[in-house]
């Protein structure tokens, strides 16, 4: 198995630029709703809760790979990265350039 851990590194980083770019933009769709009823009416509010609930949780979406990121960049640091954490065996390297932050081989997960 041959992974280059700069590139790896590089790769890592850009999805989690990408991600926290996404976390920002969508800051508006996270604040509370307005409970006015005259600005707003019912169907409209159940629409913007509806928006404010799935915004939130693509958030926590982004927010857990986000920290498998930076475990996969501290496994780099650590020189264990490309191996399963739960074996030890390494990981194919099909399976990190599908999932850069992979943790485990194919078969531990």
């Amino acid at each position: 198995m041959v992974i280059d851990p700069d590139k790896a590194r590089a790769r890592l980083a850009a999805l989690k630029d990408e991600l926290l770019a996404l976390s920002s933009g969508s800051g508006d769709d996270r604040k509370p709703v307005e409970l006015d009823q005259q600005s707003v009416g019912r169907l409209s509010r159940q629409d913007s809760l509806q928006v404010q609930a799935m915004a939130k949780a693509a958030d926590a979406r982004r927010a857990m790979e986000i920290r498998r990121i930076d475990a996969a960049l501290k496994r780099i640091e650590d020189e264990e990265y490309g191996w399963c954490v739960e074996c030890g065996e390494a990981i194919a390297e099909k399976r990190l350039e599908t999932d850069p932050a992979a943790p485990r081989c194919a078969d531990c997960a």
